[in-house]
């Protein structure tokens, strides 16, 4: 629900408030918000403090990584079920919701990660 909270803002790289928001910070802002979780600051940084998960097993507030700059975990964003997650996508875009089925995200899919311990 915070991450859902914060659609529309405005993309801004390096931004990790309401003002403006890069992918990692969205993400690092959400679980601060919602669970007083202290992140890591970058979406590679964020993948190795959490652990595998498959994509069938994907749940709310899950997070998901993608290759978007020719690099693993260069994006990242946070499932919402039903093949959706919240991210903050790009320069001159704002914080929305995309499917794992775009063509887009599902060609740049990497990995299924959670920050709970269980399963």
């Amino acid at each position: 629900m915070t991450a859902l909270g914060l659609m529309g803002s405005p993309y801004r790289y390096g931004g990790q408030d309401p003002r403006g928001f890069d992918c990692s910070g969205l993400v690092n802002y959400v679980f601060r918000m919602a669970a007083g979780a202290a992140l890591p600051r970058s979406a590679d940084e964020q993948a190795a403090a959490s652990r595998y998960i498959s994509r069938r097993e994907l749940r709310e507030g899950d997070l998901v990584f993608f290759n978007t700059l020719g690099r693993p975990n260069s994006h990242v964003g946070i499932y919402i079920g039903d093949g959706r997650f919240v991210n903050a996508p790009s320069s001159g875009g704002r914080v929305r919701v995309d499917s794992l089925n775009n063509p887009y995200f599902a060609k740049r899919f990497n990995s299924a990660r959670t920050l709970f311990a269980s399963r």
